[in-house]
């Protein structure tokens, strides 16, 4: 039987950190990780602090979608305070940290549909969400998002049951959820820390991508593109490249892969 419990102590206890998850704030059951969040930073909640919740019940993925968290899976947020020069990279930071933290905890590797899902096999098992609050050039604050299915039972969702996957139901064992929780904040802080010291993880992200080379569709706002995903800027944009040879620079939509 792996060991389930979450506990603030749990997730601090030698954590191998300076100040993500040492101030961690746990909720058995919680609406939304990020609410809470921007609820902290706005009272100036140390940069590190993270909002962890057993189960969420109403919690935001991108365009406004619902991202359910049953008991057994990860719904957190952390709380940084980046200069606006480093928010286009936090999609990238979130994404590669989930990787990492899922191959490190599991030995699966996992992949990055852009914008920011992460898909082992095809199926989605870790959704990011970036949200921040910006005045002018100012970030008062930005809020990184996690949720990942571990043990997510996919027969009680027939709905997503073509698309999604759990970390045990690939593996087909148990998940320590508290083990992947501690290896996400190391990363998200390694990787965090390296940007901030000038280096660029743009390459790996760009190149973790499922998506580049890929017949897609795009649908940003009302508008819907076709075409092959080329390739994504330094800013996070993806190229399209349409089939009369031109090119469109997509900041945000959502991707079907066609092939």
């Amino acid at each position: 039987m792996v060991e389930n419990s979450l506990s603030p102590a749990s997730i601090t206890n030698n954590l191998e950190t300076h100040f993500v998850g040492q101030r961690v704030i746990y909720y058995p059951s919680l609406a939304s990780t990020m609410e809470v969040a921007k609820q902290e930073a706005e009272k100036g909640a140390a940069e590190g602090t993270v909002i962890i919740a057993d189960e969420q019940t109403a919690g935001k993925g991108r365009i406004k979608r619902v991202w359910l968290t049953p008991k057994g899976n990860i719904a957190l947020s952390v709380i940084l305070y980046p200069s606006v020069a480093y928010l286009p990279s936090l999609i990238m930071l979130a994404s590669l940290a989930a990787i990492h933290s899922i191959e490190a905890a599991t030995g699966l590797k996992s992949q990055v549909k852009w914008p920011n899902d992460v898909l082992i096999n095809g199926k989605k098992v870790c959704g990011v969400l970036i949200e921040s609050n910006v005045r002018g050039d100012i970030v008062d604050y930005a809020i990184i998002g996690i949720g990942v299915n571990v043990s997510l039972r996919l027969y009680d969702f027939p709905e997503i049951q073509p698309t999604a996957t759990s970390l045990s139901d690939e593996l087909g064992r148990e998940v320590s959820r508290l083990n992947v929780i501690r290896c996400l904040l190391v990363e998200i802080e390694r990787l965090y820390l390296a940007l901030l010291a000038g280096g660029s993880i743009y390459e790996e992200w760009r190149d973790s991508l499922v998506t580049l080379g890929r017949q897609v569709q795009v649908k940003s706002g009302k508008t819907i593109y076709d075409g092959i995903a080329e390739s994504v800027a330094r800013d996070g944009s993806l190229l399209l490249r349409h089939s009369d040879g031109s090119l469109s620079k997509i900041v945000a939509g959502d991707v079907t892969l066609r092939d």
